[in-house]
């Protein structure tokens, strides 16, 4: 192909419906175009089921492609075996497999990956997709569960993971093994955001820093006061700020345009550098613009 041209061999047998096995075999030689092996394909088995439902025999042989007349055509016949110099090895030596020994070796195998996966979607409750990822790799499918060992719930730390952690490892050139968020650092972060300690974006921010120090959540939480706020006077204080600060929003919010309410919400997020309980916020901001 490298020199553009193409010869290929095209072995072409059938069987009658129900059979096991397929018939005798003929061989289209020296084919020289996927387009002539498609014809020569398509030609010998409709002929060769012609000649099976006449009644007749397939005879094993050699054939050519006739471009001209667009049929497989005789070359040679190849009656026997060692016609096609099929010979046994005879250095090669009788090996016997006992049933305790293949029922040895099948018991020290490691999870193959395919059982992994199904195991995944029956026990942890994630998507074949999810774990198909996963189970990508055996230190990947380890380390997702040691995470779900670690106390995380299996879908946040399959996203987590995911999403996250393969992301920062990408940027990073390192391999799962070489991770600096341990599985249970991971899980414990996990916990935080699950919790409501931190939200979501929040706790993207506090996984950034793990990954780049190597220290737990929490100690990069009290540090650099990640905590999310829950207390509803200072929500209500920042929530009226953005409202008198944007007159003109709050007048189309007002005229029926509930579109302009996301705009708020995400000027108190800006606010509170994120840290505000959504939740809390959504709330207080439907009853100071209603």
């Amino acid at each position: 192909m490298e020199e553009g041209s193409l010869r290929c061999d095209a072995n072409i047998s059938v069987r009658r419906r129900g059979a096991e096995k397929f018939g005798t075999k003929a061989e289209v030689k020296n084919l020289n175009s996927f387009r002539y092996l498609q014809r020569a394909l398509e030609y010998e088995i409709e002929r060769q089921i012609g000649v099976l439902e006449s009644g007749g025999t397939i005879v094993q042989e050699t054939r050519l492609w006739n471009v001209a007349a667009g049929r497989t055509e005789p070359m040679r016949s190849k009656e026997f075996a060692h016609d096609y110099r099929y010979f046994p090895e005879p250095d090669l030596l009788p090996v016997r497999i006992g049933a305790a020994w293949r029922d040895e070796i099948a018991a020290a195998m490691p999870e193959l990956p395919e059982a992994k996966r199904k195991r995944f979607v029956r026990e942890h409750g994630i998507t074949p997709y999810d774990a198909e990822v996963l189970a990508s790799s055996r230190a990947l499918a380890d380390y997702f569960e040691d995470v779900v060992r670690a106390g995380a719930p299996a879908k946040p730390a399959s996203n987590w993971i995911q999403v996250e952690l393969l992301r920062q490892l990408k940027d990073a050139g390192k391999e799962i093994a070489e991770s600096p968020v341990s599985p249970a650092q991971l899980a414990a972060m996990i916990a935080k955001v699950e919790s409501g300690e931190i939200n979501a974006a929040t706790g993207k921010k506090v996984f950034a820093r793990m990954f780049e120090t190597g220290k737990p959540a929490a100690e990069i939480i009290v540090a650099e006061g990640f905590a999310q706020v829950s207390d509803t006077g200072e929500i209500e204080r920042w929530c009226r700020e953005v409202i008198e600060k944007n007159p003109d929003n709050l007048a189309k919010y007002r005229a029926g345009n509930e579109g302009v309410f996301k705009f708020f919400v995400g000027q108190v997020m800006r606010a509170s550098r994120g840290q505000a309980n959504p939740q809390t916020v959504n709330d207080t901001l439907k009853r100071l613009l209603a």
